[in-house]
């Protein structure tokens, strides 16, 4: 058993806070490729995320998928987790003392595991936790700052909010989204050009995820599983 497998299964124990006591199935995990030199940080689970116990595969998963294919990158090929592994009732925006809490007792731990070269922070939760508790998602997306790991990270918006826009304000919020993301995949090519950030087609990852839905977070091996040879591996809850 590696030490990320261990962390995780480790995870699904998790019992440190009142999120727990929230009306969620357990703490999510993560899903894409542990080799990669990208890890996307979210905020936090919402509704179809606690039911498949992996982030971002509900509708705001949908739009990054889209908005990272246009940048050249699918979510099979980069690491995604979130800072709050359980979600908040009512999908309310986890605090940043909620988000501290939790990232610096799993997200920290996971990131070391993974090392990934370069991380993308969705939303304000993620750059809060990144950056600092000031930092403000308008005013400081789009910009590179190094983490407290030694890793680069640059921060853009969350799906979630894009969601939320109509008009003038989406199409802006949009192309900023383009371009950041845009960002990180050029950096990431510059700093590891021999990999692959683009499979053949995006995958349909509700379907991917539909034999977990409902069912409580297990505490077994089974729940990381070895997708290929290639060392690409998705989080099963099983």
């Amino acid at each position: 058993m590696n030490l990320h497998t261990e962390l995780i299964e480790k995870l699904y124990q998790c019992n440190l806070c009142h999120l727990c006591n929230e009306g969620n199935l357990g703490p999510t995990a993560f899903n894409g490729s542990m080799a990669s030199p990208i890890a996307i940080v979210g905020e936090g689970p919402g509704e179809t995320e606690d039911q498949f116990g992996v982030p971002l595969i509900g509708n705001s998963g949908k739009l990054l998928d889209k908005a990272l294919w246009s940048v050249g990158i699918t979510r099979d090929r980069v690491y995604t987790t979130n800072i709050i592994k359980c979600r908040p009732k009512g999908n309310r925006t986890p605090t940043v003392d909620e988000g501290s809490f939790c990232a610096t007792r799993w997200l920290d731990n996971e990131l070391a595991a993974v090392k990934p070269r370069i991380i993308i922070a969705l939303g304000s939760v993620a750059l809060k936790y990144l950056l600092n508790a000031n930092a403000r998602i308008t005013k400081d997306r789009g910009k590179w700052f190094q983490t407290k790991y030694g890793i680069p990270a640059i921060a853009t918006y969350h799906p979630a909010f894009l969601l939320r826009l109509t008009g003038k304000e989406l199409v802006k919020a949009k192309w900023e989204t383009f371009y950041d993301l845009q960002a990180a995949a050029n950096r990431c090519t510059e700093i590891e050009p021999d990999y692959l950030l683009k499979s053949a087609a995006p995958l349909d990852l509700l379907a991917l995820y539909s034999a977990n839905k409902g069912k409580q977070r297990g505490i077994s091996e089974s729940n990381v599983r070895k997708e290929n040879a290639n060392g690409n591996e998705l989080s099963h809850s099983l």
